[in-house]
Order: structure tokens, then C-alpha cells, then sequence
């Protein structure tokens, strides 16, 4: 590994921001990490099918990696979309506007969900692992159509209830573990470098587009609140990445278990003076983003992570998991998105540069 990581930052602004876009990725060295004969996957994140901002990869975000990468001779692109308990891929794709970008570009989509589409196969990985093993005494398994291709993470920049920020390294999580991937929440930080070890393992190439303008505070990814902060990331290393947008909200990268792991594990680089920002100088910006909590996190937390932590098992490895599925659902979808994301987020409409790009893509 090079002494020091490359993460490369653009200060942008809508009318510029896909030519942005691109100069950010080809100053991260984009060639250098992706194989140029093989597919790219591009796997967006969709952490609430509402059209949040700061929730989710942005249509310009989106649409800009797709410009870049075929101007970079990448021409075989696809898209991996994936589910969790909270949202519906269908939705997200449609009120988060991909679709039409993916019709007008012919990116093919493909759902990790739908046996039809990507088949689910056994894997040992070859490094050790720390958790994974244990939670799946039955066996690892990942998206067969994930080996051997190169995988383009396209997070934004926001807190998160139970690992302090996420970004590339979170946005594994959907895309290599199934629908009994929320048996790893108590081992959150632990299971987000086993991913990372396997993602090293099989696919040909890394690389993270992260979108910062406008960036989420609070108990993310979904309960925040949007913020503008007009920047765009990217990096061919995922801890690198994580460690800078960590560090623009305010968090000590190194605090947050996750990195920290990756940077002894030698998987990334996490220690700031360690990393080559290059672009942007935003070495003493700090937006003193918090995290919090939100209902469902509260209940999450006192679970995973507090007294009853050693009977978890009896909630989310039995049909009594299916009440916290429907919880979760219903407090996000019909309490807080009607009283509180979607006034929210339509008023930062009004005086958002950003909201205004965004309603300018069509549905």
C-alpha cells in the first residue's frame, strides 16, 4: 500500500457539477483502480425511497460518473440496486429520478433481490474473518454476478445511528448480504471489514464517487437534516474516503470503530495525515454535525447494544423480528416522512440551489 491515500475533493456548484464530477474522479485516479475490460457495477444508495436529500445518491451524482466513466473508455456499466426493511428499490429508483438517466445512458439494472436477476452463491473468503463466520455458521453468501467486476459506491455524505457517519464502506452492506444481514448489527463495525476484506477478494476494482453537496446531519441515513455543502469526493480507497467525510462533520475519523479497523487492518487509510487531499484544500473545515436519535434507533440501540443485548437473538432471529420490521417501516414511511421529511425537505427546496437542480430532472 502507498504511504499515502489519494481522496479528491471539488468544491462545485449545478451548473457545473457533472464536468465537476469528472475532473474529481480523474484527479482520484480513476484508471488506476478500475479494469477497463471489465464490467463496472454501479451501486447506488438508496437508504430511503423518499426523495430526500442527503439520503440518498443524487440524480447528478448519478448521472455524472456515467458521463465520466464513458469518457474514460468504461462502456460496459451496470447497476445493482438492492432492498432493505425500510425501502422499496422500485420506488427509490423512480422518486429519486435514476430512471430516466438510465434509460437515456441504456444503464441495465439489475436487483440483487430477484433470483430471476443475480444468483446467490456460497463464498469462503480467504482472509480471516472477524464476524461473519459466527453470525453464518451455514456459509457466507454473496451475489455470484459481483465476482470478478469492478464496483463504483456512490454514497452521500451523512451521520448514521449505529456506525457515527457512513459512506463507501456502509454501502457494501446492501449489495453483499442478504436479507438476514441485520443479524450483523451488533457487530456493525467488525462486519462492514469483513465486507471489505471480500470486496478486495472479488471484485477487479474499487472506486467511490461520494456526493457532498448536500450532506446529511443527524440520526441518518434516513431522520436528518440536509445540508449545503457543495462538494463532491472520491477515492480508490474506501477507509480513505469514509475518513475525510468523517472528518468534514466533525468526528475524529479514528474514533469511529469501523475505520479504525480498516486502517490496523491495513484495508484503507484512515488517519488524516496520512491521506493526500488533493483539489479543494478543506483540511480545517468542520461542520459540527451530531448524530442523535430518532424512535427507531432508540429501540434499535437498547436492543444491539444495551441490556438485552444477550437475548437479541429472540428478537430479530425469530418471527418476533417481523414486528420491528413493520415498526420501522411504519414510524419512517407513514409518521415521518408526511409529518416531518416531506415538509422539511420541500421547504430546503425553496432556498436550496441543489432542491432546484434536483426538480429539474424529470421523473
Amino acid at each position: 500500500m502507498a504511504n499515502k491515500a489519494i481522496v479528491s475533493v471539488t468544491r462545485t456548484k449545478p451548473a457545473t457539477v457533472l464536468q465537476d464530477i469528472k475532473t474529481t474522479m480523474e484527479r482520484a485516479r480513476l484508471t488506476e483502480f478500475l479494469d477497463p475490460s471489465r464490467t463496472v457495477i454501479l451501486k447506488d444508495n438508496i437508504s430511503w425511497h423518499f426523495p430526500f436529500l442527503s439520503a440518498n445518491t443524487t440524480p447528478w451524482q448519478l448521472e455524472g460518473v456515467i458521463i465520466a466513466l464513458r469518457e474514460s473508455g468504461y462502456n460496459d456499466i451496470v447497476c445493482v440496486q438492492n432492498e432493505t426493511v425500510v425501502t422499496d428499490a422500485f420506488k427509490g429508483e423512480k422518486l429519486n429520478k435514476y430512471v430516466p438517466i438510465f434509460e437515456k445512458y441504456k444503464i441495465p439494472v439489475l436487483y440483487n433481490f430477484r433470483e430471476s436477476d443475480i444468483r446467490w452463491v456460497k463464498y469462503k473468503p480467504k482472509a480471516k474473518m472477524r464476524v461473519l463466520d459466527d453470525i453464518f455458521p451455514e456459509g457466507i453468501s454473496i451475489p455470484e454476478y459481483f465476482l470478478g467486476k469492478n464496483i463504483i459506491h456512490l454514497p452521500t455524505v451523512k451521520c448514521h445511528i449505529y456506525t457515527g457517519t457512513t459512506g463507501s464502506m456502509k454501502n457494501a452492506f446492501g449489495g453483499l448480504l442478504n436479507t438476514k444481514r441485520h443479524y450483523t448489527h451488533s457487530v456493525i463495525h467488525e462486519t462492514l471489514n469483513d465486507l471489505l476484506d471480500i470486496q478486495k477478494e472479488i471484485h477487479s476494482g474499487i472506486f467511490t464517487v461520494m456526493d457532498g453537496t448536500v450532506a446529511g446531519s443527524g440520526p441518518g441515513p434516513r431522520t436528518m437534516t440536509p445540508v449545503e455543502k457543495d462538494l463532491m469526493l472520491a477515492s480508490g480507497d474506501s477507509t480513505a474516503i469514509d475518513a475525510v467525510a468523517a472528518k468534514l462533520m466533525g468526528f475524529d475519523p479514528m474514533s469511529l470503530d469501523f475505520i479504525r479497523i480498516a486502517h490496523e487492518s491495513n484495508l484503507g487509510i484512515g488517519k488524516i495525515d496520512e491521506i493526500e487531499i488533493i483539489g479543494e484544500d478543506v483540511s480545517k473545515e468542520n461542520w459540527g454535525f451530531t448524530v442523535g436519535n430518532n424512535a427507531a434507533s432508540a429501540v434499535g440501540k437498547f436492543i444491539w447494544f444495551g441490556p438485552l443485548k444477550p437475548i437479541q437473538k429472540l428478537f430479530f432471529r425469530t418471527p418476533l423480528v417481523y414486528l420491528f420490521v413493520f415498526g420501522s417501516f411504519f414510524y419512517h414511511d407513514y409518521v415521518y416522512w408526511p409529518f416531518k421529511a416531506r415538509p422539511q425537505i420541500e421547504q430546503f427546496k425553496k432556498t436550496s440551489k441543489w432542491g432546484r437542480l434536483f426538480d429539474s430532472y424529470s421523473e
